[in-house]
């Protein structure tokens, strides 16, 4: 050998698949943002025109969530970028930061709406009434809502998006809240003595919605910047893709850091211990790069060779 063997060149795929994947969640969120923008200045006009707490709220949750959006977007376009110098592993963690800040923003927020309006159930004197047509409002948010949480999950789980994810389930958060404020108004109409109580529990109820799903969205996000291990099957995906090179006895050792758009893999591949190192680094090439092929969120690829022995493990 006269000289170092080329690096394997990925084929072109791999990086339009990354460009697909940032283009398709800030796809779904600007068609997210103009939706709930819609849905805001109509709950709004019913606040103006009945005066309802379960709608104020229910707005609110939904204002936080297209800020949270917009946010999104920006961070997801940060973590987009290709490693550099002073980030050689690339700033994916920017999109589980983010969508960690946005779980906990909705805890903070219905922690207050939770106290707000316990002490508002709990000294409430006046007899005044809610309209019995105020209820048409957020069910008709309810449906939207929904609509827009089927689009967001469905690009979150085929990009392995976490911070899309916990924006998703802000939306789901936002049709629940307008459910129970349907519940609430509704049942308001038909009992128009208590429709005050039953609007100020519908917001209470709403409140504890924000907290739980909050935690829940902020759970995963938490999970990739502690590096917690990733679901099996990603593990599935890099040994079958190892094992499609030419010389690969087996796997051994396989650990992953997965967190936004990026992907990191660390291999142990095990070969003929007879090889000649020269072989055995064009095999640990060409592992790199079936992976990447494979699974186009991985940023690197660290190979490490072992001698296969039968029965060794």
């Amino acid at each position: 050998m006269k000289r170092f063997p080329k690096k394997v060149r990925l084929p072109s795929s791999v990086s339009h698949e990354r460009m697909d994947r940032k283009r398709e969640i800030q796809h779904s969120g600007f068609q997210a943002i103009i939706i709930r923008f819609a849905i805001i200045l109509f709950e709004l006009l019913g606040v103006s025109l009945f005066g309802s707490s379960a709608l104020l709220w229910d707005a609110l949750a939904s204002f936080i969530d297209l800020i949270s959006t917009a946010v999104l977007l920006v961070f997801v376009w940060l973590a987009a970028r290709p490693p550099d110098p002073e980030h050689p592993f690339g700033h994916g963690r920017y999109e589980p930061l983010i969508g960690l800040q946005l779980g906990l923003i909705l805890v903070v927020t219905g922690g207050w709406g939770l106290l707000h309006q316990g002490f508002q159930l709990t000294h409430e004197t006046s007899l005044s009434t809610i309209d019995s047509r105020a209820w048409i409002i957020p069910a008709c948010a309810v449906l939207l809502l929904e609509l827009c949480y089927r689009l967001v999950m469905r690009t979150a789980k085929r990009r392995d998006s976490p911070a899309l994810a916990a924006d998703a389930y802000h939306y789901r958060i936002d049709a629940l809240t307008s459910l129970f404020a349907t519940i609430a108004l509704g049942a308001g109409a038909f009992f128009p003595t208590w429709s005050l109580y039953l609007d100020h529990a519908g917001a209470l109820v709403i409140s504890l919605l924000m907290i739980f799903l909050g935690l829940y969205a902020s759970r995963s996000n938490m999970n990739q910047l502690m590096d917690r291990v990733p679901d099996e099957k990603f593990f599935d995906l890099v040994k079958d893709a190892a094992l499609k090179v030419k010389g690969v006895q087996d796997t051994e050792k396989t650990r992953i850091q997965l967190y936004g758009p990026d992907a990191h893999v660390d291999i142990d591949i095990e070969v003929d211990p007879e090889l000649k190192v020269e072989v055995a680094h064009k095999i640990s090439q060409q592992v790199r790069a079936e992976i990447q092929k494979a699974w186009p969120a991985v940023r690197d690829v660290t190979v490490h060779i072992e001698p296969f022995y039968p029965g060794d493990h």
